[in-house]
């Protein structure tokens, strides 16, 4: 055995090199932790009296107007809007730039609520159905010398190769962060056609008393893109607003009077979990806050629904949900657990392409990675790479008023491929059947920075190795 003095000159300083490099090598087997720090600012709301809330002039004019789709594949529209004095006109007159025929909507919702102190405006939802795909429409809500005039285009007809360009946002909220996370999204040179929004929407619940003028300037700031383009709702914990102890009882009541989903349409018994197609994607929203166990109506919905995808007619599988599954950061650290369980194993079985949660305020993107060996008893409790096993993107990064996540777990987990705490949106760009590209943008000083990418390859019809 040699002692110390056999060592060449500088052999102490290069072991602790390369012990130094061990440890580093340790620290980072999981992927990319992004070495970029943000400059932290005060997450505030903006004040009721910011541009970006100003209400359109005239007595009742429309507001808070916004669409999603309003059927199972992309031939209806919701069209919703708020009136804050009277119920005022209930009809939507629209046309397409292709025949500028007027038609008259029918069937229009008009609905209100109480919640403690706050009484609603009149809350309009219309069904426009029968609509001619891949289309520009022009929509007027309104009457008189109030009234308003937007536009949407339909996605095209469903098909497995058609390509269709999705946007990515979650936790926005209404801070100045928020806006510059909406312009960046509206200013995307891949210009998304749709928005997947992944919960958490006006965060009135972080107000006193739930303040429910928070729904009201929110739908106000985010008509600028909700008015032309669908999303995508899914709920999050913020939507649920169960507040006992000023009497409010009733989870999701300010979320579920003011956003319209297509729900029936899949069969959903709630419009917390349902499902449409859009373009070559099938799309699965589910409910973190709501019962998802064996024999629960959620539970019972996925396992019917999941053997319905065809995917010869829509290869893609995306599934939503608010809370993720897999998380290395120690904010939510494992609220998801007891929904992986129950549902990995399906998304597994069926080759779900991607998970895409918010929850957490910051970016992740995992590998391709399933915890499905794992039992009460075996032990076997650590993520193995699966190539049938959907990506899981984490995606809360809005610029809400709760701020930044920026304390992650150490080691990063092998399962993680990049991580950030930064606010950004991303894009889901798929270009056929086998390929979709995507990329998480941050917020840099004014500018949207594309810091993450990847090459999707579908699980279903090229299950092959994702290229990053």
């Amino acid at each position: 055995m040699g002692s110390r003095s056999s060592f060449a000159p500088g052999s102490s300083a290069l072991a602790c090199c390369l012990a130094a490099l061990a440890i580093f090598a340790v620290l980072c087997d999981g992927g990319t932790t992004s070495p970029f720090v943000r400059t932290i600012w005060p997450s505030v709301d903006m004040p009721f009296d910011s541009d970006v809330f100003a209400t359109p002039p005239g007595y009742n004019a429309p507001q808070q107007v916004h669409i999603t789709q309003g059927d199972h594949v992309g031939k209806a529209v919701i069209v919703s809007w708020v009136t804050p004095d009277e119920p005022g006109s209930n009809r939507v007159r629209y046309w397409s730039e292709k025949s500028q025929k007027k038609r008259y909507s029918e069937d229009t919702v008009v609905t209100s609520y109480k919640y403690y102190n706050y009484t609603s405006g009149y809350i309009h939802h219309c069904t426009i159905k029968d609509l001619e795909p891949d289309t520009k429409y022009h929509y007027v809500v309104g009457s008189g010398h109030v009234e308003r005039q937007f536009w949407f285009v339909t996605p095209p007809e469903v098909g497995p190769d058609v390509p269709y360009t999705f946007g990515l946002i979650g936790d926005l909220g209404q801070t100045h962060d928020s806006n510059v996370t909406l312009t960046h999204y509206e200013q995307n040179p891949y210009k998304p056609k749709a928005l997947l929004f992944l919960g958490d929407l006006s965060y009135a619940d972080d107000h006193p008393l739930h303040n429910n003028m928070r729904w009201d300037s929110w739908g106000r700031f985010v008509e600028r893109s909700v008015a032309y383009q669908h999303w995508i709702w899914v709920a999050g914990n913020h939507e649920i607003d169960y507040c006992p102890e000023i009497g409010e009882y009733t989870p999701f009541k300010p979320y579920l009077h003011r956003y319209e989903v297509p729900y029936k349409e899949s069969n959903s018994s709630s419009p917390l979990w349902y499902s449409v197609k859009r373009a070559s994607a099938y799309i699965i929203v589910l409910s973190s806050y709501s019962a998802y166990a064996i024999y629960t109506p959620q539970y019972q919905w996925l396992k019917e629904e999941l053997p319905k995808v065809n995917r010869s007619e829509t290869p893609w599988l995306i599934v939503l949900m608010h809370s993720p599954l897999y998380n290395s950061y120690n904010y939510h650290y494992m609220e998801g657990e007891s929904m992986r369980v129950v549902f990995e194993p399906w998304f597994v079985e069926h080759k779900v392409d991607v998970v895409i949660a918010g929850h957490v305020h910051a970016y992740e993107r995992t590998k391709r990675i399933s915890n499905i060996a794992y039992n009460i008893t075996n032990g076997l409790a650590t993520p193995d790479s699966n190539p049938n096993a959907p990506v899981y993107i984490t995606i809360g990064d809005g610029g809400n008023i709760e701020g930044l996540a920026n304390n992650m777990t150490e080691p990063q987990p092998d399962y993680s491929a990049y991580r950030e705490a930064s606010f950004g949106h991303a894009i889901f760009d798929i270009k056929n059947r086998t390929h979709a590209y995507y990329a998480w943008n941050r917020n840099d000083d004014g500018i949207a920075v594309e810091a993450d990418s990847a090459w999707f390859h579908n699980r279903y019809w090229y299950s092959v190795e994702d290229s990053s």
